[in-house]
């Protein structure tokens, strides 16, 4: 396993409610509720995950200090003074097998430190009038805990199925007991939904009892901070797409 955990604050995860995981994705639905959850609450990056398959991108933290590519790992405390760990970040590994192997070492992170639920924020392309929040499991235990606490289950969404961590996290779920929860926002596919981030974020809030207590200024201030990023990081994408045979078999998703 390649994974690695750098902890920069103690040697694990605090005592905490719920771990919220989320990369780049469709909209970019799940990575706006994460960044907006640190942006807007007492929050501190705990650790890095590192992967030799992420792409060579180090960048610039807050301090002016070159890091490595990575997942951040945060802990946020929200206001009613629960600690919740975000895990998320620019990117993902470029391969299917680094893929893996993170979203593995995440499960075992999660079942070491007790995680009462994993939730896997995501997003949906769709039609501008959809506006669903679907939500899926891997795990029958799971499903009907959800059930019985009024939450319906999606049947037959995604129909595609999911690629990448996302995916991962969920299916490989019940091989470490980890109670993983999907939650995908259907969204118009822009680059940052924000419309889609704030439904995702009310729903999360009722849904399970988690006072997120973020807001469309907050959300939109993200977005900004997001769509500046990618246009950083632009020109590393086309470096690696061009360095990338055509016929390679691995996805970045």
């Amino acid at each position: 396993m390649k994974t690695r955990f750098h902890w920069i604050i103690d040697e694990g995860l605090p005592e905490h409610s719920a771990i919220l995981e989320a990369v780049p994705g469709v909209g970019n639905v799940g990575k706006l509720v994460v960044d907006a959850l640190v942006e807007k609450h007492p929050s501190r990056t705990i650790g890095w995950i590192l992967h030799p398959d992420f792409p060579p991108h180090a960048t610039l933290t807050k301090e002016g200090l070159m890091a490595p590519p990575r997942l951040d790992i945060n802990s946020v405390i929200l206001p009613d003074g629960r600690t919740i760990i975000t895990i998320g970040g620019d990117l993902q590994p470029m391969t299917a097998n680094g893929q893996f192997e993170v979203a593995d070492s995440i499960l075992g992170l999660a079942k070491k430190y007790n995680t009462p639920q994993l939730l896997v924020l995501a997003g949906l392309a769709a039609n501008a009038e959809d506006r669903k929040i679907h939500v899926i499991c891997a795990d029958e235990k799971v499903k009907k805990t959800l059930e019985s606490n009024d939450i319906t289950v999606t049947n037959d969404q995604p129909k595609s199925g999911m690629i990448g961590i996302a995916g991962l996290l969920i299916s490989l779920s019940p091989l470490h007991k980890v109670p993983a929860i999907g939650l995908v926002a259907e969204t118009i596919g822009a680059s940052a939904d924000v419309l889609a981030a704030d439904r995702l974020a009310s729903w999360i809030e009722e849904g399970f009892e988690l006072p997120l207590n973020l807001d469309l200024d907050t959300t939109e201030k993200t977005a900004k901070k997001l769509l500046a990023t990618m246009e950083v990081s632009g020109s590393i994408n086309d470096i690696l797409d061009d360095t990338e045979g055509s016929g390679d078999s691995n996805f970045y998703a």
